[in-house]
């Protein structure tokens, strides 16, 4: 028998997409000595299937972004297209108020897509889960006609009472939602129409695209609320009037949004100014800011307003649960807007 180092020895060939894969695998590896929750994890990435010993209660989500549907790849780099995957599919944990675990990204890379690229783009998914302690443990890898990313995230809570559904509002609760609204959209509009940066100015603008380029996962913020009384949650993703209506259709109700009372992110004024838009429809219906929103009791309202100060945010009330079905996006003089949002079905 020849020997190892026989010339005539035939040697398997490593395949380019497994040399790929390979490489993958190095920059998420190191997702698993950041995790939260390594020592329930006993096989991890690089096998056929992970293994991990489930809390007392798991909660797990699926979301996926396209190109041409929640992004386009000339002004979306790919390291956020990464960020951008993985913080969409946290964001729905954070609104349930779990804490992250794991993740499986599924990559769908059409044939324009470098490795280098790839490689950034999985740079961006490792940099988010190491910031929020989520370890990436599997996947795949496939051809696609246009850049796909699906990631399966899975969050942890010690019993079911200690997460959120939609479904928890009563009539007269208030409507309160974190942070700031209103970001992701005027990025949007920046980076589609590059022409405004210099109307804007550059600081306001480079703040504007990080907000839709970079989402941060409000888990922090879904986990204090949670905690201290709300009753219901939401991430905004499809923008304030779609994301309310589902939340109040959720328990049966309707729901009042006084557009005065949404607190804007930097720069949501001056790009609607820019562009001719409304600043409260920019807000209101732009979408992918995924801030968090909530029905809190007023008897909790206090409390909840503390827990998320404690968690590094706001929480700010912006309207009430009503009886009914209707959707009302408030302004002042009695004129409304129309509750718009995101189709996931159409190009934007």
């Amino acid at each position: 028998m020849s020997g190892p180092s026989d010339p005539r020895e035939p040697r398997l060939r490593q395949s380019p997409e497994f040399d790929l894969i390979g490489a993958i695998r190095e920059r998420l590896a190191s997702t698993l000595a950041s995790s939260a929750r390594r020592s329930s994890i006993r096989i991890g990435i690089g096998d056929d299937a992970a293994v991990v010993v489930p809390g007392a209660v798991t909660a797990t989500s699926v979301d996926a972004i396209v190109d041409g549907v929640h992004f386009r790849s000339s002004w979306c780099p790919p390291r956020s297209v990464g960020r951008k995957a993985l913080g969409a599919a946290l964001s729905d944990l954070a609104a349930m108020g779990a804490a992250p675990g794991e993740a499986y990204v599924w990559l769908g890379a059409p044939p324009e897509l470098s490795e280098a690229s790839c490689l950034e783009l999985c740079d961006g998914i490792a940099e988010l889960a190491e910031q929020t302690g989520v370890a990436v443990l599997g996947g795949d890898l496939t051809a696609a006609g246009a850049l796909s990313v699906c990631v399966t995230a899975v969050g942890h809570a010690g019993s079911e009472s200690e997460l959120v559904g939609r479904d928890g509002a009563e009539a007269g609760f208030a409507l309160c939602v974190t942070g700031e609204l209103g970001g992701a959209a005027a990025g949007l509009m920046l980076l589609e129409h590059p022409e405004l940066r210099k109307e804007v100015g550059e600081p306001i603008a480079r703040e504007a695209i990080r907000r839709q380029l970079e989402p941060e996962p409000r888990l922090a913020s879904g986990r204090a609320l949670a905690a201290a009384g709300a009753s219901a949650m939401i991430d905004v993703s499809d923008g304030l009037g779609a994301d309310a209506g589902q939340l109040a259709a959720a328990s049966g109700l309707g729901v009042e949004i006084d557009l005065e009372k949404v607190p804007l992110a930097a720069g949501v004024r001056e790009v609607a100014a820019a562009s001719g838009r409304d600043h409260h429809e920019l807000a209101a219906g732009g979408g992918e800011d995924y801030e968090l929103l909530c029905a809190v009791p007023r008897s909790t309202l206090a409390e909840c307003e503390g827990a998320v100060a404690r968690s590094g945010s706001t929480l700010t009330e912006i309207g009430r649960f009503v009886a009914g079905g209707s959707v009302r996006l408030r302004l002042s003089g009695g004129r409304s807007l129309p509750p718009a949002g995101h189709d996931h079905r159409r190009a934007r």
